[in-house]
């Protein structure tokens, strides 16, 4: 089966793809960078990372923290809007895309195996 993977591109360096916005969906949904990272089986390092760099990106927070004892995260207007946009882009994508990777995926050959003659 073919699929459609979509990548958004902000400055050369940067793309936002499924992963990413995952990330971004599970820190909104938990309120906590680490919980997130639990959740994707990554390291709080390499979501904090991933956050970082998005904020970067676009020069303003995607990911604030959050006060008081235990602390937290929470998404930004901003971050919210990355996720509705993508989803929204997604979809359309995958929609116009149906007919044209179903076509292609037809032209699949399964490799023959050892017991295939």
């Amino acid at each position: 089966m073919i699929s459609l993977r979509l990548y958004l591109s902000i400055e050369p360096e940067t793309r936002i793809g499924p992963g990413k916005v995952r990330l971004l969906e599970e820190v909104g949904a938990s309120g906590s960078i680490s919980a997130a990272a639990r959740t994707l089986g990554m390291t709080y390092r390499r979501a904090w990372e991933l956050i970082h760099h998005m904020n970067e990106a676009f020069g303003q927070p995607i990911v604030t923290g959050t006060t008081g004892s235990l602390g937290g995260a929470e998404l930004t207007d901003v971050g919210r809007e990355i996720i509705t946009r993508y989803r929204e882009i997604e979809q359309q994508a995958l929609k116009a895309a149906e007919p044209h990777l179903a076509a292609l995926s037809g032209h699949i050959v399964a490799p023959s195996g050892p017991n295939d003659d």
